[in-house]
């Protein structure tokens, strides 16, 4: 089945007090590395998000079809793009993204008829900015966006997604503590 991968940026990082995606993190950039593993493992990628803050990197950038409507807004333009029946779609700031978790998605999509699968990590915290989406997904998520209801969690339960579990939490950064933590931990930056 064909796959596409994407990976949301350009949030407002208010927290972080910068573009998180930006952050310096093992001699590139964070959304270059996560970029890499989606790329690893749906064979191509695409950021979604402000093209005037990413087109100086090398990779594609669509614009939001919905500016300034969150990552709802964001997983909306990456399976309107028609790149791939499968959408593995993720956030920019999971450092600890590992790629046997995206093939997992992706094989867990393939063998279910359900219109999502995300990740739930070892808090049993689900993750819906780490997931698989299919195309028949549109027309909740444009309704869901119409309606202005933007919460993932409801949006995910609302489309009965299935769930990929992994053993340990999925963290991502939102503060300048956050990336302290991890570079102490040598996890990376």
């Amino acid at each position: 089945m064909q796959a596409a991968g994407f990976v949301l940026v350009g949030g407002r990082s208010r927290r972080m007090g910068r573009d998180k995606a930006l952050l310096d993190w093992n001699s590139h950039t964070l959304v270059e590395d996560v970029a890499e593993k989606v790329r690893s493992v749906a064979g191509n990628v695409g950021l979604v998000g402000p093209v005037e803050r990413y087109g100086a990197l090398e990779l594609q950038c669509l614009p939001d079809i919905r500016p300034g409507m969150g990552p709802l807004a964001g997983i909306e333009t990456a399976i309107e793009s028609g790149r791939g029946e499968l959408n593995l779609i993720v956030a920019c700031d999971l450092p600890g993204l590992e790629t046997a978790w995206l093939h997992g998605l992706l094989r867990r999509a393939e063998e279910t008829e359900t219109s999502c699968v995300v990740l739930r990590d070892g808090r049993g915290d689900v993750q819906p900015l780490c997931g698989v989406y299919r195309r028949e997904c549109l027309p909740s998520i444009r309704r869901a966006l119409d309606e202005d209801r933007l919460r993932m969690l409801d949006v995910v339960a609302e489309l009965k997604a299935s769930f990929f579990d992994i053993e340990r939490p999925l963290e991502n950064l939102n503060t300048p503590e956050d990336v302290l933590a991890w570079q102490r931990a040598g996890d990376g930056g």
